[in-house]
């Protein structure tokens, strides 16, 4: 064992030097400080007290300490913002000055369950109580974000909106006239079967030539049926039409759709996130339950 400037510790002093015992449910770490030389206990909360933290309590307790470290069995130093309760999990070595104390704490599984259950309800008091401190912060960061990442979509989706705003105008409006276009073949047909069937021929030969059209428009919606795997209702298809357009033209104008959808679905998400977090009786509940609930 070393100290940070490479130098060996002069003493490797056994375990008994530092006993941990459990009092009430905490651990009370008993060692002797060197400059006193007296035996002094520290009662360290576990789940809230770091490694840093009781080596500060030793040195305020022995003005004589001029470095307090801790390190695992295998040499490696442990991080002063490691908590008490991951340090007691295993042995290690406590240093203090150039002497190295060899720590074994007790192994947790001697303790009653009453301490046991002692100390899961001090866990679950500690997070109540951060929750209840740092909650209004943090409610407030989450929002200011929020608000933040809603401006940058938005932002992003007003070029967007208006170019989808053209294409739709545009597709409709080529919709529109297929449908007028429709209607006026459809009246061109039955005015020329008439002027055929009246003044030109009689009905004995016009009749096969309507069947004729009747069973070619029979084939022809039974082909768009073979195709779209859809009925030709008339709704269902001015909406397959409209579409059709839709995306010819955003090609054609490099809309990106995907990136559009994309946008729009962050967008949704942050305003659902945002409505959320302004109800605090939500808060802590999952999108589910909420929707749930709705």
């Amino acid at each position: 064992w070393r100290g940070r400037d490479g130098a060996p510790y002069s003493t490797l002093v056994p375990s008994d030097e530092v006993t941990i015992n459990y009092r009430h449910g905490l651990p009370v770490i008993t060692l002797v400080l060197p400059t006193r030389s007296e035996r002094c206990q520290f009662t360290v909360k576990p789940v809230v007290t770091t490694v840093g933290a009781f080596l500060q309590d030793v040195q305020r307790e022995d003005k004589g300490i001029e470095r307090a470290e801790v390190f695992a069995t295998d040499g490696s130093k442990v991080s002063d913002a490691t908590l008490m309760e991951v340090l007691l999990m295993n042995d290690f070595k406590l240093v203090i000055n150039n002497t190295a104390y060899s720590v074994s704490p007790p192994v947790k599984d001697k303790l009653s369950s009453e301490h046991a259950t002692e100390m899961e309800d001090i866990k679950s008091l500690v997070h109540r109580l951060f929750v209840a401190l740092h909650l209004e912060d943090h409610q407030i960061r989450k929002e200011r974000e929020l608000l933040q990442k809603l401006d940058h979509l938005k932002g992003e989706l007003l070029p967007l909106e208006q170019m989808k705003a053209r294409i739709m105008d545009s597709a409709d409006a080529k919709t529109s006239r297929l449908l007028w276009v429709g209607l006026a073949l459809m009246s061109t047909q039955g005015g020329a079967l008439a002027w055929l069937t009246w003044w030109v021929y009689s009905w004995d030969i016009m009749e096969p030539v309507t069947y004729f059209i009747t069973y070619g428009s029979a084939m022809a919606f039974y082909a768009y049926f073979v195709l779209t795997k859809q009925d030709y209702i008339y709704p269902l298809a001015k909406d397959r039409q409209f579409l059709h357009y839709f995306y010819r033209k955003s090609k054609k104008q490099h809309f990106n759709v995907e990136r559009y959808n994309k946008l729009k679905d962050d967008l949704a998400e942050a305003e659902e996130s945002l409505r959320r977090l302004r109800q605090p009786l939500h808060l802590r509940l999952p999108i589910q339950e909420i929707n749930d609930k709705e």
